[in-house]
């Protein structure tokens, strides 16, 4: 067992289950498409989270600590998509018109993991405070990945399930509008997080 478990499972809780850029795109997606439709989605990040995590753990971590600015160049590029997918959320038509903004899929999700300036500045913390090299680097590999992925699961659901709640409350089309304005306002002030 990982010495450190419980701070890593608050670590992983806090950072995992806290609005961000998948949380809030599950909750969108959740309230217009329903659970059933959302699950690509739900599937993409729990596996893309879960993957970037492996990746930087073996190794990704060492290109970041010898060139920042690949790091720099992923936080710009996942804040240049979030602005267009709170774009998209923003104007996405609700689903009493004819044209609805489309499932986001798992292949989507899963890629932006790896652009999600959240989720890598997540995971070069979790493998640098809690991978130890040397004779336990297998051990305490398997223990972070294994975490990142029952928290994944966990988080993706939770908020998924508050969407799907809150579309209860959709009792006209001016609502729906506004849910979707407030996700998109929401979405864009994960941006400022990047930043701080």
């Amino acid at each position: 067992m990982h010495p450190e478990i419980l701070s890593l499972s608050l670590f992983m809780f806090v950072t995992r289950c806290s609005p961000g850029p998948n949380n809030i795109v599950a909750s969108h997606s959740g309230f217009n498409h329903g659970i059933k439709k959302t699950i690509p989605l739900m599937l993409g990040v729990i596996f893309g989270f879960t993957t970037m995590i492996a990746i930087v753990n073996f190794g990704l971590i060492n290109i970041f600590k010898l060139y920042p600015i690949i790091q720099k160049i992923l936080i710009l590029t996942g804040t240049i998509f979030l602005i267009y997918l709170a774009y998209k959320i923003s104007f996405s038509k609700n689903n009493t018109q004819e044209k609805s903004l489309n499932a986001v899929s798992f292949f989507e999700t899963f890629m932006y993991q790896f652009l999600n300036p959240k989720g890598v500045v997540v995971a070069i913390i979790s493998v640098s405070t809690y991978v130890e090299p040397g004779g336990n680097f297998l051990n305490h590999s398997s223990w972070v990945i294994g975490v990142a992925f029952i928290f994944a699961i966990i988080s993706i659901h939770f908020w998924v399930f508050i969407g799907k709640f809150m579309r209860k409350f959709a009792t006209n089309d001016k609502f729906i509008k506004w849910f979707n304005y407030v996700m998109s306002l929401l979405l864009l002030s994960c941006i400022a997080t990047f930043y701080l």
